[in-house]
């Protein structure tokens, strides 16, 4: 089972920047409550910028790899 993970780092002007990968349903609203809440308590503007999602796998059949 995937794991749902928020990668949150310190800003050197001591704002947060969150990143986090899909989330599963189970843990979709909780998550997202906590972003609105730490938005909240941090008392600024938040900004979302979607991140481009690169998928990257190998696949071997015989001799010839197929990258996708």
């Amino acid at each position: 089972m995937a794991k749902d993970t928020l990668e949150v780092e310190i800003l050197a002007d001591g704002s947060l920047k969150i990143l986090t990968d899909k989330i599963s349903m189970p843990n979709h609203a909780n998550a997202e409550a906590f972003l609105l809440d730490l938005a909240r308590g941090m008392g600024g503007d938040t900004t979302r910028t979607k991140r481009k999602h690169t998928h990257t796998h190998t696949h071997t059949h015989g001799k010839e790899v197929h990258r996708h």
